[in-house]
């Protein structure tokens, strides 16, 4: 059984969008109560759009005949993994802490195999099983801080639970991504931020209207922007390329990772101290995803 080029270059990058998507989730922390959350998802994806359309008016004008051929797809991903995803995470952590939000999202892989399960009928392999399993409890060490005694002072509010809503919405976007039409992928992510944009500005006007202001500032500035690129353009284009060549699963249990990256950001950008369960955790999550990688892929039934 070998690992060739082609999937360990996914994985490494898969690596490094869970570094962007890490520091997402402190970002979107950052400047809860200074920017309302469906406004800052709304000016993430417009930020997006504003880099992103020079480079795609050209091929989406050559590809408009797929697009509308394809466009319930394209509804329903940016649905999911644009609009419903950000505006339920960035909600969320007006509630939750960072670091909350960063480990109740490790549930994702397990939300994606099933989401595949139940609606493609895909299956699962023993190793494959127990490469998520070795991850999630990795995930699980960080969790309980190596202590099951940690379990006690878990709270589980409204913010975790709109935070776990968004898992469920990203991790049927990675299950669906093999419906999206024969696009290009910057006609393909153009369309979806597209519609992330539209079906969140009436949000964004709502809170607006309901009083809520932005405390413009160069840190929300700065916030957008990095949210705007690195976590939208940048990530998207490799987990969506990632999702198709390694399949859903396994860039799904890639998000495990999350948690780790969120620990170290937390320790290099905010101070907080790493303990020896993170080490234990890391190991657990590293050969997860090492023993996913090695799996076989899931069996898929005939489209």
């Amino acid at each position: 059984m070998q690992l060739d080029r082609q999937s360990l270059r996914a994985f490494l990058l898969l690596g490094l969008v869970m570094l962007f998507w890490g520091g997402n989730f402190i970002v979107g922390r950052a400047v809860a109560g200074q920017v309302p959350p469906m406004t800052f998802a709304l000016l993430r994806w417009l930020g997006a759009l504003a880099f992103l359309l020079p480079f795609a008016i050209g091929p989406m004008q050559r590809e408009a005949a797929e697009i509308r051929k394809g466009w319930k797809p394209i509804l329903l991903l940016g649905l999911l993994g644009v609009a419903g995803f950000h505006g339920l995470l960035y909600t969320g952590l007006q509630y939750t802490t960072a670091s909350n939000a960063l480990l109740l999202s490790a549930v994702t892989p397990v939300l994606v195999v099933l989401s595949g399960l139940i609606i493609f009928g895909d299956r699962i392999g023993g190793l494959q099983a127990i490469a998520m399993a070795a991850s999630v409890l990795g995930v699980v060490v960080i969790v309980f801080e190596g202590s099951l005694a940690a379990a006690s002072r878990l709270h589980v509010g409204r913010g975790e639970l709109i935070v776990l809503a968004a898992a469920l919405a990203w991790a049927l976007y990675t299950a669906l991504l093999r419906l999206r039409p024969a696009l290009g992928a910057t006609a393909f992510l153009t369309s979806t931020f597209i519609v992330g944009a539209v079906v969140i500005a009436p949000f964004s006007a709502w809170e607006l209207m309901s009083g809520a202001n932005i405390a413009w500032s160069w840190q929300v500035l700065a916030a957008i922007a990095y949210v705007a690129i690195l976590p939208s353009i940048v990530s998207y284009y490799i987990y969506n390329a990632a999702s198709v060549s390694v399949g859903p699963a396994k860039a799904g249990q890639a998000i495990t990772l999350l948690p780790l990256f969120g620990a170290l950001l937390s320790s290099l950008l905010l101070g907080e101290r790493l303990y020896a369960y993170h080490g234990v955790g890391m190991v657990l999550i590293l050969a997860g995803i090492v023993l996913g990688a090695f799996a076989g892929r899931a069996a898929k039934p005939k489209a």
